[in-house]
């Protein structure tokens, strides 16, 4: 098993920065791909950003290219989202996720990752 331990959201104004941090506990070794998804409430979880644990196969939903940056550290088991230039929409609660089996990295699917975080909030005012 694995758990995934999400920390990093808050309140920003627009244009701000944040950066979200997920660390990975257990049977970290089982995990060959990692990301994060986004939430509001009465819309289905939509992928923001996710790659493999190699970091050779990076995606981004199209709304974020260019402001967000997914990273991930090995010997911490850490992914990272570093986000720029935040904006209203960019409003949800964040969810880590990650998975082992597999994926697909042009249009990542909440279904192929078995593992998520609790969720943390992010919340940009205008």
């Amino acid at each position: 098993q694995v758990q995934l331990v999400e920390s990093g959201g808050g309140s920003v104004q627009a244009g701000g920065s944040l950066r979200l941090s997920c660390v990975a506990y257990g049977n970290e070794y089982s995990i060959y791909y990692m990301g994060w998804f986004r939430q509001v409430p009465g819309k289905e979880r939509e992928g923001v950003a996710a790659m493999d644990t190699g970091g050779e196969i990076i995606y981004y939903a199209d709304s974020v290219k260019g402001r967000f940056t997914i990273s991930h550290d090995n010997a911490k088991n850490t992914v990272y989202l570093q986000m720029n230039s935040l904006k209203p929409e960019d409003t949800a609660m964040y969810y880590c996720a990650a998975g082992g089996g597999t994926w697909y990295p042009h249009n990542p699917r909440p279904r192929d990752f078995p593992y998520w975080g609790q969720g943390t909030q992010v919340t940009v005012s205008s």
